[in-house]
């Protein structure tokens, strides 16, 4: 089969890799962003709507994740909606996760941040060795579906206990954590595109940073503008709320999803039945 017919009729194998994984575009990273802002907002919407009850809240939002992964694994394809419904409640339940370690069991954020780095690294390794690859792209398997999202849950949970670590018991602030990660996430991006750092490394490395970052822009919207002097660590946000900053964010990723819904739509994968 010539190039130009493989691209137009890909493999079944080719077909199966791009099946149940988004490409890696600015809608993504855009989208990406969104999810662990509300990952963080939301969660603390939903704890206080639960009447300031961790376990509940935890137990609620962590079977919500459960149905919504089964769906994941259960679809043949990329469904936009489906994976992006996931990644928000697996960033809620991500935070919660931290929340839970740092209030219920006294564990500190330092801790929590080593925990969780050590965790994420060895999810990374199992899945290395038993797959030989970490590519997003080569998703096409429940085994490597389960690799996948058990790394990402630990993603998020190290990135909102790091985001809230450097933010508020190093007092940073949000608003320079938000400048930091940022700038972070640019060098990284530089050192991909012009000194040809390793694309799969790259794409974890920013993965992992658009938590804290999405954790601090979050902060820095929903948090009070006054803080008390009884908390040393507590550090002043732009007073929108958990209920307005969530909103915002929800309307956001909707709208995203539904570009991506439609885009997907008018570009599908071309098949060959014959293939």
């Amino acid at each position: 089969m010539s190039v130009h017919s493989s691209m137009l009729h890909p493999s079944p194998e080719l077909r199966a890799k791009l099946s149940k994984v988004p490409e890696v575009s600015l809608y993504f990273w855009v989208i990406k962003v969104l999810c662990t802002t509300v990952g963080e907002t939301f969660a603390d919407f939903i704890n206080g709507k639960l009447g300031d009850n961790l376990t509940t809240t935890t137990a609620v939002m962590g079977s919500l994740l459960i149905v919504a992964l089964i769906v994941q694994f259960r679809v043949p394809e990329y469904i936009p909606a489906v994976y992006w419904v996931a990644v928000v409640l697996i960033s809620v339940v991500g935070t919660l996760i931290t929340d839970n370690m740092v209030e219920h069991f006294n564990v500190t954020l330092t801790t929590s941040t080593i925990v969780f780095a050590i965790l994420m690294f060895a999810s990374f390794a199992v899945w290395y060795i038993s797959e030989r690859t970490l590519s997003i792209h080569s998703i096409h398997s429940h085994k490597r579906e389960a690799f996948y999202w058990t790394a990402i849950l630990f993603t998020f949970a190290l990135g909102t206990a790091a985001g809230d670590l450097v933010a508020e018991q190093y007092s940073l602030g949000y608003f320079k954590s938000v400048l930091l990660y940022a700038a972070i996430i640019s060098i990284i991006a530089i050192a991909h595109l012009k000194f040809k750092l390793n694309a799969i490394f790259a794409f974890w490395a920013a993965y992992v940073i658009t938590r804290p970052l999405g954790a601090s822009i979050g902060d820095l919207l929903s948090q009070p503008r006054t803080v008390s002097p009884d908390d040393p660590t507590a550090q002043k946000g732009l007073g929108l709320g958990t209920t307005v900053t969530s909103l915002i964010f929800l309307v956001a990723i909707a709208v995203v999803v539904v570009i991506m819904t439609q885009q997907q739509k008018r570009h599908p994968v071309l098949v060959d039945d014959a293939a």
